[in-house]
């Protein structure tokens, strides 16, 4: 039995938490572009953020401000333009975009954080940026949860959201998180933007580190194209309005916490991997038998990276030596009389040797996989040991189609 249970509401369903989205403007298409999140009092952020070397104003602008003051009270997300690689003006917009949420708010410029979702090298539409603040900030409500997660969203087929609860000293703790991305996916931060917010309290450090450790088991373990964006971001507020004890430390309470906290970020980051440009199905790889766990990890992203086995996987095609040489070239090393693959519920190499296997079936497998797209019944699942280590990891992926490539070709005409 699970420590904590899903309820209802999401990025709001934390105590102290409001948020809004509205159309203000910066997409050509009308839809809703500005999101808001905010918290009634001052909340404890932890961030993790891009690793590329050409970066949004937006990522520097919160790197900068969490490095100075760990008390934040609100996060503007917009989505339309990236403002990466926009120059000297891209970081006079991201301080502007903060100076009027803070007037419209009433509180300090340093207590707001920024994300930025869209085309690379345009600069936000300030001018709509300025003129829907204030409809932004009056759209504040503690049930517009779902209007901000439609409010990120560029490419994403649907909206991307969770909400968890569980029991520290005899009360309700909450976290609750939306998320966006659907191209621009890959470990290392996967273009994703993601926001979680909970009402306990964690020391300044810890909360860092416990959003480290829920990255690094989930939006690190995800990929739909190998490539990493210039705006990845991900922001946790915990606010303290539960009003349970401050943890300070990893002991039960804190590994409660972290159990939900990673929980919520799997759930988002399979909901992303799910939701890749042109995907029909969800790949989870889950690998064990290494010496461990970070190399179970990287062979388990190889192989959810694999061009070959995604496209594969896209063909209905229960080709496992694409599994195989993903494996062997992730870096990692076993011996190859070892490994074992399956697809699914079908044995494919065990020893390092091949078995026979009904091909029909297995690829009938697939194919029900893709009929069931955002279904629970929607994943393929890849299994491979390749020894008898205690190491395991989990790497989420989608497969390659037709689709992906039109996307793209097409992405800024």
């Amino acid at each position: 039995m699970t420590q904590w249970q899903e309820i209802s509401g999401g990025i709001t369903a934390p105590k102290g938490f409001k948020a809004a989205g509205i159309a203000a403007g910066l997409k050509p298409s009308g839809k809703p572009d500005l999101a808001l999140i905010v918290s009634e009092s001052e909340a404890i952020a932890a961030g993790v953020f891009t690793t590329s070397q050409v970066r949004a104003a937006c990522v520097d602008y919160c790197r900068q401000r969490l490095q100075k003051k760990a008390n934040i009270r609100a996060i503007l997300g917009n989505a339309g333009q990236a403002n990466a690689a926009t120059g000297e003006q891209g970081w006079q917009d991201a301080l502007d975009s903060a100076k009027w949420v803070a007037q419209a708010l009433n509180i300090a410029p340093d207590e707001i954080l920024l994300a930025s979702t869209g085309v690379i090298g345009q600069r936000i539409k300030m001018e709509a940026m300025e003129k829907g603040i204030p409809e932004l900030v009056n759209a504040l409500s503690p049930t517009a949860g779902e209007a901000a997660a439609n409010a990120i969203m560029t490419t994403d087929l649907v909206p991307k959201s969770i909400a968890l609860e569980t029991l520290i000293d005899g009360r309700p703790v909450r976290i609750g998180g939306i998320a966006k991305g659907s191209g621009m996916i890959h470990p290392d931060m996967a273009t994703m933007l993601a926001f979680v917010t909970c009402d306990g309290l964690v020391a300044t450090p810890l909360w860092q580190q416990m959003l480290t450790e829920a990255a690094n088991q989930s939006f690190n373990q995800i990929t739909v194209d190998g490539d990493t964006s210039t705006n990845d971001t991900l922001i946790a507020l915990a606010n303290g309005q539960s009003r349970t004890p401050t943890i300070t430390q990893m002991n039960k309470d804190g590994q409660k916490l972290q159990g939900m906290l990673t929980a919520v970020c799997q759930h988002l980051a399979k909901a992303i991997a799910r939701d890749g440009e042109g995907a029909t199905c969800l790949i989870e790889v889950q690998v064990s038998g290494t010496s461990d766990d970070h190399g179970a990890r990287r062979i388990a992203k190889t192989i959810a990276g694999s061009s070959l086995v995604k496209s594969a996987i896209f063909g209905r095609d229960p080709n496992w030596g694409r599994i195989a040489g993903a494996a062997g070239r992730a870096g990692v090393t076993f011996r190859q009389e070892d490994l074992q693959i399956k697809l699914g519920d079908f044995l494919m190499m065990e020893n390092g040797q091949p078995l026979g296997f009904d091909r029909d079936a297995a690829s009938n497998y697939l194919k029900q996989a893709a009929a069931g797209a955002y279904l629970k019944q929607d994943t393929v699942l890849i299994s491979v040991r390749v020894g008898n280590g205690s190491g395991q990891g989990v790497a989420w992926g989608c497969d390659l189609s037709y689709d992906y490539v039109k996307i793209n070709a097409e992405y800024t005409t």
